[in-house]
């Protein structure tokens, strides 16, 4: 009987140091840029899990319904016994639409917000006193191994939320490459991919009437004024999130006000009025391009899901 979490601290470099290194990057860059990985401090967890919540935000809920309908499905495909391994588990509530399903012998959480993957985990290992859990604080979008004292038989990597849209296609492509090398063979991937639609459903998704969004965006720069030496100020910056439709993907900026000099770390950048700091992208496939992308990178489609609009699309992989 699992009632406690077995953790796995994996980071490699403090997270100071990477914070800064990369933001320092970022600011210096042609075109100011951050990545998305940083929203998810604690504040940034429970403002993601709010915006799932908003009536404008499908991906969420679309997927829970395709996962709760698909469930049994999933579990023939996966077979009994396997262990599932979520990647950015966050608040680890889809995965719950699997686990009386799939029965897997042990979970493994991975994310970058420690304190809410705790949190998280200690609820799953408490509401399912039979499963193993693991926990693994890490940054899955750099190479990793799986934690020693994992049982490992038949692994399901599980990645939900279309955090596949994040990495521009060719990185998409050599993430997967990643779980490629991570994962045995016969392995399976269970993936949520956000589908190609209208604008105005897009925009709308990204831009919710009560600005949780927004604040989501903005408080990465509360994150920068708490955990490194800078006075960047929140205020001084606005929200701006549009389809691009030649790339397909939901551009994600912080606009600059006013023209400004922010100093981080000593080191000052200086900002233009309207120059941006570009913070996400959310790419988004055709069921046949996404199945496509996957096989170039080592996996083999073996069944799909979508809802009646086709808002949305979970994809099971098998790594050949």
């Amino acid at each position: 009987m699992a009632l406690t979490v077995q953790f796995h601290d994996m980071y490699t470099t403090p997270a100071k140091t990477s914070l800064c290194d990369e933001i320092l990057t970022g600011f210096s860059a042609d075109r100011k840029f951050v990545s998305p990985k940083f929203f998810y401090d604690q504040r940034g967890s429970e403002l993601f899990d709010q915006i799932c919540a908003q009536p404008e935000y499908y991906p969420t809920r679309t997927e829970e319904l395709i996962l709760a309908d698909a469930a049994d499905d999933i579990a023939d495909i996966a077979g009994e016994d396997a262990t599932l391994i979520e990647l950015g588990s966050g608040a680890s509530r889809k995965v719950r639409l699997l686990l009386e399903a799939m029965r897997p012998s042990s979970y493994l959480g991975i994310d970058i917000s420690r304190e809410f993957l705790l949190e998280s985990t200690r609820r799953l290992a408490a509401d399912y006193p039979w499963l193993e859990v693991h926990a693994a604080y890490a940054d899955f979008s750099c190479n990793m191994a799986l934690p020693e004292g994992l049982c490992c038989e038949r692994p399901v990597g599980f990645f939900p939320g279309s955090s596949i849209g994040n990495f521009d296609p060719q990185a998409a492509e050599d993430f997967l490459r990643g779980l490629h090398s991570l994962l045995p063979i016969g392995s399976g991937l269970l993936i949520g991919v956000d589908l190609l639609k209208d604008k105005a459903t897009l925009e709308a998704a990204y831009n919710d009437a009560a600005g949780v969004t927004a604040a989501f965006n903005l408080n990465l720069l509360d994150r920068l004024r708490e955990e490194l030496n800078t006075e960047i100020d929140p205020e001084h910056f606005a929200h701006q999130a549009f389809f691009n439709e030649a790339q397909s993907c939901i551009e994600m900026h912080l606009v600059s006000r006013l023209p400004q000099v922010v100093t981080i770390e000593g080191e000052r950048f200086r900002f233009l009025e309207g120059e941006t700091i570009h913070t996400e992208n959310s790419y988004k496939y055709t069921v046949e391009g996404f199945q496509a992308l996957a096989e170039r990178a080592g996996f083999k489609a073996r069944a799909y899901w979508t809802d009646a609009k086709d808002l949305f699309s979970v994809h099971y992989m098998e790594r050949t």
